[in-house]
């Protein structure tokens, strides 16, 4: 058999040696079993990128639910809290905690798909390709042991041939040599040594044409197929190894493109809490909850060894402003002297606010008149929409009865003499609140701009009808200008008026061009908050944005209200 020079294949570290012993098997063995584990350290890369995008995207949810948790509820106390800067600081945190997550989220999905996507895939293709390399080895290592075998038994057959030439060969010398033998024994024995003699030189014919054969197969072997399929391995060993190497850069690459923006996170973090004012927040306490009393003078000493009726002093909280009217004598202590200091049982406050300090109920009363005067322009939009649906009626029989938008029209007649009423009641007790607060240096008080100023008379007739601080009566108009002391609680929340809740959307079907007072100009196809349904009366309250809101007819838009909105209806 030919001896083969040994041929460096994979990097020095595999040579070609005979497939057709032990040694030549355990090389093909030792190469599976080492792409093998190669393909499962790619696998266990894989899982371990696939479980960081599980932590991150858990990360990510978990900070959601947490700003989440903490973010103000509408319509709730925790809203008004938000208007001090301290509390808005923390809101603007929240906030960017939940962009924060967003890009762990990124994370999370580059990585499936810039990784585990992309190695999954190539492991598959891994497997084929190690799958086909390692078929055309054993191909290979099969044909050329079948081609041994061919040697080896012509090679047998040549060497019997061969001895049983040499014994046919010995018999018939033996033959020729015995005088008892007849002539045709010696011819018989003769022959039969030629044929044997004739087989012998067949086999050696035979067995030198495999060998030439099995020399020229074994050298194609060894030096052509097997060092191919041994680079094609190597080849892609190497391949994996790179790929494996990429992925690392990749996952460290995923994380990196997000720091700028998680950067850009903490920066706004860091500004809102830069802008936390603590002089301007506690300004804005001092507004909702100075109460405009003047502080109580000195209390006079009462001499007791004089025979003199005692008075209450004119400097106790329970005098007048300086009005110089004369004050009212009471027997023994002056009842409600101390009464901003002293907490009366919570309960319903009286409809004037009279239960709030001068401050307080002024602010009230200011956004009470605000409320109602949005609602008589609200009645007054639906009247001019009823208005002209009725001319649009008249004109045009054919589209409905005029008749029918009659007493709705009354309705909302009758509503806004009421609206109209309520405001001149609380403007009269706004102007009283007003007339005796100490002068501020601030804008007048703001009259309905929609509606003429209530009479003096209303004002007076209002006035002698309040409660006296120790819950009696006055009887004349002169004892309305000492300072009431009505009972008060500190712990009462004074909130402005919120803006209401968005309740669905809508889209725009055709254009419409608000030209009235308190409707909106829409364009078609544009989409809308939903804040008010319409209440039968064909319009529908929408808003744009915090600044923008209005009215539109309710045919001219689609309205897709939520379903867990309070009072939600679904219909189009």
């Amino acid at each position: 058999m030919v001896s083969l020079p040994h041929r460096s294949v994979l990097h020095g570290a595999v040579s070609a040696p005979c497939l057709c012993c032990p040694k030549g098997k355990d090389q093909f063995d030792n190469l599976e079993k080492h792409t093998q584990w190669g393909i499962d350290v790619l696998e266990k890369y894989i899982k371990f990128v696939k479980e960081r995008t599980e932590i991150e995207l858990s990360y990510a949810k978990q900070l959601r639910n947490l700003s989440k948790k903490y973010q103000p509820k509408k319509n709730s106390k925790e809203e008004e809290e938000y208007r001090y800067t301290s509390t808005r600081a923390f809101l603007a945190t929240l906030n960017e905690m939940n962009d924060y997550a967003g890009q762990h989220e990124v994370i999370s999905e580059n990585m499936t798909s810039l990784i585990t996507g992309e190695l999954t895939r190539y492991v598959q293709e891994l497997k084929q390709e190690r799958k086909s390399h390692f078929h055309d080895g054993r191909k290979a290592q099969q044909h050329i042991e079948t081609c041994w075998k061919q040697l080896e038994a012509s090679k047998r057959r040549f060497e019997r041939d061969c001895k049983e030439a040499d014994r046919a060969q010995q018999y018939f010398e033996k033959m020729d040599a015995d005088i008892n033998v007849t002539k045709a024994d010696v011819e018989k024995a003769r022959q039969q040594a030629q044929l044997r003699h004739q087989m012998a030189e067949d086999s050696k014919a035979e067995y030198s044409s495999t060998l030439q054969k099995f020399n020229s197969e074994q050298h194609e072997h060894y030096y052509t197929h097997i060092p191919n399929i041994f680079q094609k391995i190597q080849e892609m060993e190497e391949r994996r190894i790179v790929r494996i190497g990429e992925s690392m850069k990749t996952f460290a690459e995923v994380d990196r493109q997000v720091i700028p923006i998680i950067g850009k996170c903490l920066d706004e973090i860091t500004k809102a809490a830069e802008s936390v004012d603590h002089k301007n927040d506690s300004q804005m306490v001092i507004e909702a909850f100075k109460s405009g009393f003047e502080p109580p003078g000195d209390i006079e000493f009462e001499d007791f060894t004089q025979p003199m009726k005692r008075t209450v002093s004119e400097s106790s909280l329970s005098n007048s402003r300086g009005d110089g009217k004369s004050e009212p004598k009471f027997g023994g202590k002056s009842k409600g002297k101390l009464w901003p200091f002293i907490k009366k049982n919570k309960g319903a406050g009286p409809e004037d606010f009279s239960n709030l300090p001068p401050e307080q109920r002024r602010k009230k009363l200011q956004q009470k008149v605000d409320e109602l005067n949005r609602d008589i322009q609200k009645e007054l939009d639906q009247r001019d929409a009823l208005t002209k649906m009725k001319d649009v009626y008249i004109k045009n029989p054919q589209m409905g009865d005029a008749a029918s938008v009659d007493h709705r029209l009354s309705e909302l007649a009758q509503n806004i003499e009421k609206l109209r009423l309520e405001v001149q009641k609380f403007e009269g007790w706004l102007a009283e609140v007003e007339g005796r607060l100490p002068a501020r240096n601030e804008q007048p008080r703001r009259q309905s701009g929609m509606y003429e100023p209530q009479n003096p008379s209303a004002v007076n007739s209002c006035a002698q009808d309040r409660e006296s601080p120790d819950g009696s009566y006055t009887e004349e108009q002169s004892q309305e200008t000492e300072m009431k002391v009505p009972a008060t609680d500190f712990d009462d929340e004074f909130d402005d008026e919120e803006p209401l809740p968005t309740i669905g959307t809508c889209k725009a079907l055709y254009t419409f061009e608000g030209q009235n007072e308190g409707t909106i100009s829409v364009a078609e196809g544009e989409m809308l908050y939903v804040i008010e349904e319409d209440k039968g009366d064909g319009w529908t309250r929408i808003r744009r944005n915090e600044d923008e809101e209005g009215y539109v007819p309710t045919s001219y838009v689609e309205v897709y209200l939520d379903k867990n909105a309070k009072g939600a209806m679904t219909y189009i």
